[in-house]
């Protein structure tokens, strides 16, 4: 392994031993010259729940740098986001990686993040851009289907958003909290873009039809869904387009995406302001975007990565497609809005 042999300290006392012996006074650095990035002997990595990256890659990072890595998972976009806000004045990381397009202005915002994009990013697509913040993933958020349950109830799968609102689905779909889960906030913000004005009438709707608001994707999908790998009463599920790959049986899946109803989430990763690792929160962000792990997204992050020319697994170019006009809300919009949006959604299906 390699490891820095002198450290940012030890430089600055041979500087200063150096001025000493000529007789020269240390200069005092310029109040407007930016100060290095630290480094420490350890890392510390915010993640969402849902982060997982095959062990040999999170060793391999461990064992080049030689730092000790410690993964904390506070819950999901939207807890890393108040994680970071409520110990800006003590960061308890270094690093945060899972942060949102539904929630990064809100960081941004808050001052919780130190400017710092990757230089591999400059390959990303410009669509997957944010200031400050390195794009890691991408996926979109859509409501899937149990295909098997409809087919043995006879009734056909639903597909827009309008569909889920009739009669003969009352009962069936369960989402989650725009509140507490980044999949449910995403939707949110999806009715509100293909909506428009009309956003919290078609959320009416929705509850008249009998949705059930879940607390976070995992009791959704594995506890409220009766497909997956579920055994609850509901075939109708908010997840992501890519969620039916994880759900093939022989040469079909059991679930499909229903592609009208999606909206496309960007993950980002970014250095935490205060940060005692800056250094090393800079190569953790490196690494995220080295071939090898972007490569291992599909499988283990279950998004689609965000360098282009990735080798994809065979299944997702026939279970794992994206909208090729997913619904659209300008970043601008959602970090002007979201707060306000998340109070009306409350107050209306309370």
């Amino acid at each position: 392994m390699d490891r820095p042999v002198r450290t940012l300290a030890a430089v600055a006392a041979a500087l200063a031993l150096a001025a000493c012996g000529s007789g020269t006074p240390a200069a005092s650095p310029s109040p407007d010259t930016p100060s290095a990035p630290t480094e420490a002997d350890t890392l510390t990595v915010f993640t969402h729940d849902a982060f997982t990256l095959p062990e040999e890659l999170t060793d391999r990072f461990a064992d080049e740098t030689g730092y000790e890595v410690t993964y904390t998972t506070p819950g999901d976009a939207g807890a890393l986001v108040n994680q970071l806000i409520l110990t800006k004045d003590s960061p308890l990381a270094d690093v945060v990686v899972g942060i949102d397009n539904t929630f990064s202005s809100r960081a941004a915002d808050e001052g919780v993040l130190s400017p710092y994009i990757s230089p591999a990013a400059a390959e990303v697509p410009a669509e997957f851009q944010a200031p400050d913040l390195t794009p890691v993933d991408y996926g979109d958020v859509c409501i899937n289907a149990d295909t098997t349950w409809f087919a043995e109830q006879g009734i056909p799968v639903p597909a827009t958003l309008d569909d889920l609102t009739k009669p003969e689905y009352r009962d069936l779909l369960v989402v989650t909290n725009p509140a507490s889960s980044s999949p449910g906030l995403a939707f949110l913000i999806a009715t509100v873009g293909a909506k428009g004005d009309g956003w919290l009438d078609y959320w009416g709707q929705l509850k008249d039809n009998g949705v059930k608001v879940a607390a976070g994707w995992t009791e959704a999908y594995y506890t409220d869904f009766s497909g997956g790998g579920g055994e609850g009463p509901r075939p109708l599920v908010l997840s992501y387009a890519t969620s039916p790959a994880f759900t093939v049986e022989g040469d079909e899946s059991s679930t499909t995406a229903l592609l009208d109803t999606c909206f496309r989430q960007v993950e980002y990763a970014g250095v935490v302001a205060g940060a005692e690792n800056e250094v090393g929160a800079r190569k953790f962000i490196d690494f995220l975007l080295s071939p090898e792990v972007q490569a291992a997204a599909p499988e283990n992050l279950y998004m689609f990565p965000v360098l282009p020319g990735t080798a994809l697994p065979k299944v997702w170019a026939r279970f794992a497609v994206l909208p090729e006009e997913p619904i659209e809300v300008p970043q601008e919009r959602i970090g002007a809005e979201r707060d306000e949006w998340i109070r009306a959604w409350t107050d209306a299906m309370s």
